[in-house]
């Protein structure tokens, strides 16, 4: 599940040193969303309601490989063809791929996909897009193409979040008390200018562009910080973009405290409170090809 956090920026566009830079700062959260997230990526690939084993996979949208990994887990025969507009997170995925013994199961293929034709992705069993085709300019083209590139009776798994997670409690941090909700807000205003389709339906979508939607589950994450010291750093790592999207937004008081919470070397630091918790949903879609 790539994605299985929203990036704040738009998939695509120009890979110059700003686009790296940016590349390298979804890359570290998307490994930790990954990391911090694993049971429920498991848990998702074990409900898919799959008539056999694939034998071929297309992780649309792979970003670092967290989908990539989870399927060629889940499934020990089969091979996966991973797609993403950012070079450099598929640079990431194929050394991930090669550590663990795997890159003779994986083949990259970078595209953006929004642009068409498409690149030849062979015939799959199953198309996984986990958090990326909200980030989409023209889903409904996509999703057609999604079901053009099926194999017949395939299956597409369409997994899609209500936003980004949220890890500090309503009443902090003290003295500024919704803190983490008035800059959520603030960027959910950025994305429903930009990123329009996130949170919506996409079970008519997929039934407008051919498919059977066979199944749809909504699954609640709530995992206590004191499980994974990674949820700290993913905590960190989150609210420092988010600070970068609603820096101008927000007040000075807030801005300090958010600063306060970012300062590693601060004693407010949220690297060392003790009452983290990630929350967020994903929704998933089970479609099939007829």
């Amino acid at each position: 599940m790539t994605s299985a956090h929203e990036h704040i920026t738009h998939h695509g566009g120009s890979h110059g040193h700003h686009q790296e830079h940016d590349d390298s700062g979804q890359a570290e959260i998307l490994d930790l969303d990954a990391e911090v997230l694993a049971e429920h990526i498991a848990s998702i690939t074990a409900w898919l309601p799959l008539k056999a084993e694939p034998r071929r996979i297309v992780d649309l949208g792979c970003g670092t490989g967290a989908g990539t990994f989870a399927l060629l887990e889940r499934f020990p025969e089969v091979h996966v063809t991973a797609v993403d507009a950012s070079v450099g997170h598929l640079q990431l995925l194929r050394e991930k791929a090669c550590a663990r013994g795997v890159s003779d199961r994986v083949r990259t293929v970078q595209a953006d996909l929004d642009t068409s034709p498409w690149p030849d992705l062979g015939a799959p069993d199953l198309v996984w897009a986990s958090a990326s085709m909200h980030h989409l300019a023209h889903p409904g083209r996509a999703l057609r193409g999604v079901y053009e590139l099926l194999a017949p009776g395939g299956l597409f798994a369409v997994v899609e979040l209500d936003g980004f997670p949220r890890f500090l409690p309503a009443d902090a941090p003290e003295g500024r008390p919704g803190l983490e909700e008035r800059a959520h807000s603030e960027t959910d205003s950025l994305h429903a200018e930009h990123v329009p389709h996130r949170g919506a339906d996409w079970g008519p979508m997929l039934a407008a562009a051919g498919f059977t939607v066979e199944d749809e589950r909504t699954i609640t994450v709530h995992i206590e910080g004191d499980r994974s010291e990674a949820v700290g750093r993913y905590a960190h790592r989150s609210l420092r973009r988010i600070r970068g999207a609603a820096a101008s937004a927000l007040g000075p008081e807030d801005l300090a405290a958010l600063d306060e919470l970012l300062d590693v070397d601060s004693p407010h630091s949220i690297l060392r409170r003790d009452d983290l918790a990630v929350r967020t949903e994903r929704t998933v879609w089970a479609a099939r090809r007829a």
